[in-house]
């Protein structure tokens, strides 16, 4: 059985939940609205202020889509509540990052900047503080969108294991590896 699938979604105050008749849940909330298309094999029930799912079979597709679009319905519910940030740190010398409204510019070190254009549902700033490395901070309440970007964001630059230069979500270890002087 699936755990994540059989807890029920709770509906915090303020939100609004609308399943059609063809499996498409919609979210509405404080920060704006979501809609996700569940698969027909998937029921949705909405009742006393949650959302339960449950599967037909225990068939291992079934099982799968349980546990997965309850927790997309569950991300969604929080996403137009609270939302979803994201921050990620540019480590490197040079490495800059600039904004310019929906676009995101870097200086990774490449020939040429790179230009990311970023969409709507998704809030940009860049900070650098003298001493400190370069932070690009994202919101959206859409956390599929965000994650998406964040790692095409991180995958322009993936942090080396013996400087330790690149893009880093902020937090992140790096495991570094010594250097072939430290081999001797």
């Amino acid at each position: 059985m699936s755990r994540i699938g059989k807890d029920p979604v709770v509906i915090p105050a303020g939100v609004e939940v609308g399943i059609s008749d063809k499996n498409v849940v919609t979210v509405k909330g404080p920060k704006g609205t979501l809609t996700q298309t569940l698969d027909p094999a998937i029921k949705v029930t909405k009742e006393d202020g949650k959302i339960s799912f449950a599967r037909p079979t225990d068939l291992k597709h079934h099982r799968s889509m349980h546990g997965l679009y309850r927790a997309l319905v569950a991300n969604m519910v929080e996403g137009v509540t609270k939302g979803f940030t994201v921050e990620q740190e540019l480590v490197g010398v040079g490495y800059r990052a600039t904004t310019k409204g929906q676009q995101l510019q870097l200086s990774l070190g490449f020939s040429h900047n790179v230009v990311i254009e970023l969409p709507n549902e998704i809030k940009v700033t860049a900070s650098q503080e003298k001493g400190k490395s370069p932070v690009v901070k994202m919101e959206s309440i859409d956390k599929q969108a965000l994650g998406a970007v964040a790692a095409k964001i991180r995958s322009l630059r993936k942090p080396e294991p013996y400087k330790g230069k690149g893009i880093r979500f902020v937090g992140e270890n790096v495991r570094r590896k010594a250097g072939k002087a430290a081999g001797k």
